[in-house]
């Protein structure tokens, strides 16, 4: 089961807010639908948007998630995504999983970059 949580019950440790502010901005900058960073576990951060092509469709965390990988990351120690949406996709979740394992924050925050949930990614 994904345990959830409300930012506003808790304070965002700078790291984190540094991943949703990163997030934020290449979602911004990119005009995509959703922006997404991760920070492995060396500190390394790791920023993606939306992948759209006819052959390829990625979120910007699984965008993100193989970034790291692909620059060796080894695992994750949180992940952000900022997007419209309201929740994580599975996908998403399985994607951070994969990596950091089942107990990695995944921090969703609204397009102003206010944090509404925190999620392991189970």
């Amino acid at each position: 089961m994904l345990a959830r949580m409300s930012e506003s019950a808790q304070t965002l440790d700078p790291e984190d807010r540094k991943i949703v502010t990163l997030a934020r901005t290449t979602r911004a900058r990119n005009a995509v639908p959703e922006g997404a960073a991760v920070r492995d576990e060396t500190g390394r951060t790791y920023v993606a948007g939306s992948v759209a092509l006819a052959s390829l469709q990625l979120s910007a965390l699984q965008t993100a998630v193989a970034m790291a990988v692909a620059s060796g990351a080894k695992s994750l120690e949180a992940a952000a995504v900022v997007s419209e949406a309201e929740e994580l996709a599975v996908a998403d979740l399985a994607a951070v999983h994969d990596l950091g394992g089942p107990a990695t924050p995944v921090l969703l925050a609204g397009p102003d970059g206010t944090v509404h949930t925190t999620t392991t990614a189970g």
